[in-house]
């Protein structure tokens, strides 16, 4: 199976190592796959035959740059790769822009003309227009997965349509932001204001430089839009969450609602129609109660009744992770 992967930051070092270090297992349960191409802000590397992936990520860690490639670098946009280079699947894992989706969306777009299947953890695109993607997808009769846009490592999308299928989903709720977590959990622990632990956390690489959309809750709404879309069959986008994040929060509130039984936690909710990111008072018995950088989502089902999953919902390995399970899938898809 040949494969493109689209953006080479942390996310897609990360599937180049996964790649690398599974290849023995790849090959004996499946067949090789190749990377065929790789591009990043500078151009590409490119080999039909197969790019060393230790090669390419020691020389993007070295320079920054994948055109730096020996004898393979090409000024190439990732535009034209996507229709020039013959790939089975293309990886989209260049940054979420929440505002726009783009370039994420075009890559995407492209990539289905061209019939290539899609593997993305990218958000942006998926919480702005999922129903125009799911359309197009079928349009080309590609394979669009994107079980790496919500919790990293957890299995929640594809939990939801496989394991669970015959179940009606009635409700989803859970923590879906590791940097909110960890700060909550922190200032719970140590009883320490917001602003010293967000301090903490950005030293520590928890926190991005700006964490505007982690703190306000932009992210977690971002992905149970994409939860509500693609599990419960909404048309909700971004604009249709109500959203407020954590910066208010206060060691005061959390010891008081300790003293109760309860914890404070940044919960993303889908209910009745209705799409909610907040503060909540949880239960500190519940399993929702997670701490650290973990996250959880809970399923309220017909027939299951409560389902709970937990899991790393960040870091370049752990997203790789389902990425490679979304990649194994295509391949047995369309070896049938």
């Amino acid at each position: 199976m040949d494969i493109i992967i689209i953006g080479f930051g942390a996310i897609g070092k990360g599937v180049a190592k996964v790649l690398y270090e599974k290849r023995e297992y790849l090959k004996e349960n499946f067949e090789e796959f190749k990377v065929v191409a790789i591009t990043d802000s500078s151009g590409a590397a490119i080999d039909e035959n197969g790019l060393d992936l230790k090669k390419a990520i020691d020389i993007k860690e070295k320079t920054g740059k994948i055109i730096n490639y020996p004898e393979k670098g090409r000024e190439m946009s990732s535009i034209d790769v996507i229709r020039n280079v013959d790939a089975d699947v293309v990886v989209e894992v260049t940054p979420s822009n929440l505002e726009t989706g783009e370039p994420a969306k075009t890559h995407i777009l492209e990539s289905f003309k061209n019939k290539k299947h899609v593997v993305t953890a990218n958000k942006g695109p998926l919480a702005l227009c999922y129903k125009e993607l799911i359309e197009e997808a079928k349009k080309y009769n590609v394979i669009f997965r994107h079980e790496a846009s919500v919790g990293g490592a957890m299995p929640i999308i594809n939990l939801a349509k496989e394991t669970l299928a015959g179940n009606e989903i009635l409700s989803i709720r859970g923590i879906l932001n590791g940097t909110t977590n960890y700060i909550l959990t922190k200032m719970e622990k140590e009883g320490l204001d917001f602003e010293t632990i967000l301090k903490e956390a950005k030293e520590l690489g928890i926190a991005e430089t700006d964490p505007t959309q982690d703190i306000e809750g932009l992210d977690t709404a971002a992905k149970i839009v994409i939860l509500a879309n693609s599990i419960m069959g909404m048309n909700k986008t971004i604009k249709d969450v109500k959203v407020k994040g954590i910066s208010r929060i206060t060691p005061e509130a959390i010891f008081l609602a300790n003293k109760r039984g309860y914890t404070i936690k940044l919960i993303g909710q889908i209910k009745d129609k209705y799409l909610i990111v907040e503060p909540m008072l949880i239960p500190i018995d519940s399993p929702l109660n997670v701490k650290g950088t973990l996250n959880v989502a809970m399923f309220e089902t017909d027939l299951a009744k409560e389902v709970v999953v937990v899991g790393r919902g960040a870091g370049p390995i752990e997203t790789a992770s389902a990425i490679l399970s979304d990649l194994i899938h295509i391949y047995q898809a369309t070896r049938k």
